[in-house]
């Protein structure tokens, strides 16, 4: 029944959220007699935050049209590459009149980024990708919220979501590809590279695994506590709901993205009372520089997906329970996931100093597994003062994140990693 109050809930706060951006506009309108009127500043930044408590927060787009690449403007157009059930497999196309810059973006290495399915949409990395089609083709997963996916469609789980990763890696061809995981993916990639490993199968020229629990027993932060002192049992009796119509996926088993989001807010309530205040004042004073900023970073925020059920408690249970990963024990139907047979490859791992979902350490364990991977081969990287948002988003991330990974990528571009050894280390002293 939650779900289905969540829904009638929403229903009835939309007239008002509507009338409270009306009532807004009235009194912002300079040619209103009524915007006059002392206090009409405040009366419309109250209205104007009451609409922005009270709408529904959609899917945002990427919007990224253009970016400046070699000294020009490079016009984007997303494509998508492969589409399946639950994901999507975008590419964004870099175009360009010159034909100098035609023939360096050639040459550029290829990225598949792959995003959080965690609750928010893959636009979330929309920073990460702006900055990195500078200087690289790039491609990412785009999650489909499970509520639109159709009950026919069958269930999805950790390790659908390891075999998605393997055909997009296939479809986008794995000879050339750097890999680039953010967050909650870099387990599931992580499997995906090493079960192509334990066959045989072509290698990507590196992995880039950024604030990720492989090890989520290392610096347990408050997320990784409360699947620790939580049931399987308990997370399938009290956070699994039933999409109710009118959506494409009525019926589907699912972790609502409003139970999420209400988790993200109550991990810092007081951060967001904070921000809705400031929010508010800077409306007041006029200064739009600032409320905009809030805006974009709140129509981020806000917009939720629903996750299959199966896939959100197959990740409870063998990431931050069984840790089956270091444990050595996960099998991905049927396989073991021996991260040790990953040989010829690349690994660099990234971490947040102040990243309180990911704690310190747990991205790092996966150079332990992959012990198979030279010494020269692999590199760390803790970034000062970042949280988890900043290591892909924001200023640190372009000014210090950024630079360590396109040298990393660089230096194993277009050969076998170990030939380039030298290269990486100087790469690193550079950065």
């Amino acid at each position: 029944m939650l779900y289905q109050m969540y829904e009638f809930q929403k229903a009835l706060l939309h007239p008002m959220s509507s009338w409270a951006r009306a009532a807004a506009e009235t009194f912002m309108n300079v040619s209103n007699p009524l915007s006059k009127f002392p206090g009409s500043e405040r009366l419309a930044a109250s209205y104007e935050l009451l609409y922005r408590l009270g709408k529904e927060y959609k899917k945002p787009e990427f919007g990224i049209r253009a970016i400046r690449a070699y000294g020009s403007e490079v016009v984007i157009f997303e494509s998508i590459k492969l589409e399946k059930p639950f994901c999507k497999l975008i590419h964004f196309k870099r175009y360009s009149d010159d034909a100098v810059v035609i023939n360096q973006m050639k040459n550029d290495p290829t990225i598949l980024l792959v995003a959080p399915l965690s609750g928010h949409h893959s636009t979330l990395l929309r920073d990460t990708v702006a900055t990195l089609l500078q200087d690289h083709n790039v491609f990412i997963t785009d999650w489909v919220d499970a509520r639109q996916v159709p009950l026919s469609e069958g269930e999805f789980g950790l390790d659908d979501y390891v075999h998605y990763l393997q055909d997009f890696m296939r479809t986008i061809g794995v000879a050339n590809l750097h890999v680039i995981s953010v967050c909650q993916p870099t387990v599931p990639t992580l499997a995906a590279i090493s079960l192509m490993a334990s066959r045989g199968e072509t290698m990507p020229l590196s992995m880039v695994m950024m604030g990720g629990p492989i090890d989520a027993r290392k610096s347990p932060t408050a997320v990784n506590s409360l699947a620790d002192k939580k049931s399987y049992e308990w997370f399938k009796s009290h956070v699994i709901y039933k999409v109710p119509p009118p959506h494409l996926g009525v019926g589907r088993s699912v972790y609502p993205g409003f139970l999420q989001h209400s988790g993200f807010i109550a991990m810092n309530p007081q951060n967001h009372l904070q921000s809705h205040w400031d929010y508010f004042q800077n409306l007041v004073r006029g200064d739009e520089l600032d409320a905009q900023q809030h805006i974009k970073f709140y129509d981020e925020y806000n917009a939720v997906l629903d996750m299959d059920a199966k896939y959100y408690l197959d990740t409870i249970k063998t990431v931050f329970q069984d840790f089956a990963l270091p444990n050595g024990t996960w099998e991905v139907a049927g396989e073991l996931v021996k991260p040790e047979d990953i040989k010829s490859i690349a690994l660099l791992t990234i971490e947040g100093e102040l990243d309180d979902i990911s704690g310190s350490g747990q991205t790092r364990a996966a150079h332990k597994l992959c012990k198979s991977i030279p010494a020269e081969q692999k590199d760390h990287y803790e970034v000062s003062g970042a949280g988890h948002y900043g290591i892909f988003s924001g200023r640190r991330w372009r000014e210090k994140v950024y630079p360590r990974i396109r040298a990393f990528i660089r230096a194993h571009e277009g050969a076998h990693p170990t030939k380039l050894a030298g290269s990486n280390k100087a790469a690193a002293k550079s950065t």
